[in-house]
């Protein structure tokens, strides 16, 4: 469904994300970890077409991105960890822009708006501007519009951020519904239960090069370590380890 070959992107002498392969399939959730400035939202936005990598290949759907970008990014959605939304818009004229924005009349998506609004619970914030929301229900409005048009590779960054217990429960769930009826879900995020919870596969990557992928119990016979946690096997893998005693440096 979405594929990478060999996507690099850099930043002067910097190498943000170093000569990348990935497929992710449809019906598959893929999850990404990494620590901070390890090229996760960099390769998001390379395979939404935000950014254009500086040697190798997108393809969405089997169309390369950098061919044909207008009808690529047809096929998929992104939804960034920070919400950015039209505060002087409601909710429900957000959701007729986002619309519009794919060539779909309001009339052809209103009931599946409404649907979605009910299932995020802001049918009754549906008229308010926008600068009244909160920041989760800023990610749930996005989320609500990344899938009107039905896009075939839903891509969010950090998409718990902001949202409460029953909110993360919910998009959860949603996730792993909207891959079990033939999409791909590209999931970045720091929340190593929601991946193990939620993701078919994950990759972790590290100063930009993807160093594993694959399901945890694939990950825990690669490294001989049958029993290790998520937590433990991501900080194998990327060496993200203290360097001095935390109750050290809290005495000093």
């Amino acid at each position: 469904m979405i594929q990478l070959a060999g996507a690099t992107k850099r930043y002067g002498s910097f190498t943000a994300v170093d000569a990348l392969d990935l497929e992710v399939p449809a019906g598959e959730v893929f999850g990404f970890l990494g620590a901070n400035g390890a090229g996760k939202t960099t390769t998001l936005k390379m395979m939404s077409g935000i950014l254009a990598p500086d040697a190798g290949r997108v393809t969405v759907a089997g169309i390369d991105m950098a061919r044909d970008p207008v009808t690529a990014k047809r096929h998929l959605a992104f939804v960034p960890d920070r919400p950015y939304v039209y505060d002087k818009l409601t909710g429900q004229e957000f959701l007729r822009f986002s619309a519009s924005l794919y060539g779909l009349a309001w009339s052809a998506v209103e009931a599946r708006a409404t649907e979605l609004l009910e299932l995020f619970e802001l049918v009754a914030w549906q008229h308010e501007l926008v600068e009244q929301y909160s920041h989760g229900m800023r990610q749930k409005l996005l989320l609500t519009a990344s899938v009107l048009h039905r896009p075939k590779a839903l891509l969010v960054d950090e998409p718990l951020v902001g949202l409460d217990p029953r909110g993360a429960r919910l998009l959860k769930d949603m996730l792993r519904a909207y891959a079990a009826l033939g999409n791909a879900v590209i999931m970045s995020t720091h929340t190593l239960e929601t991946v193990e919870g939620t993701c078919d596969r994950i990759g972790i990557m590290k100063r930009g090069t993807l160093v594993a992928s694959g399901t945890v119990p694939e990950l825990r016979r690669w490294l001989r370590m049958p029993d290790a946690p998520l937590e433990q096997i991501f900080l194998h893998l990327t060496g993200e380890t203290a360097t001095r005693d935390v109750a050290e440096v809290l005495r000093a």
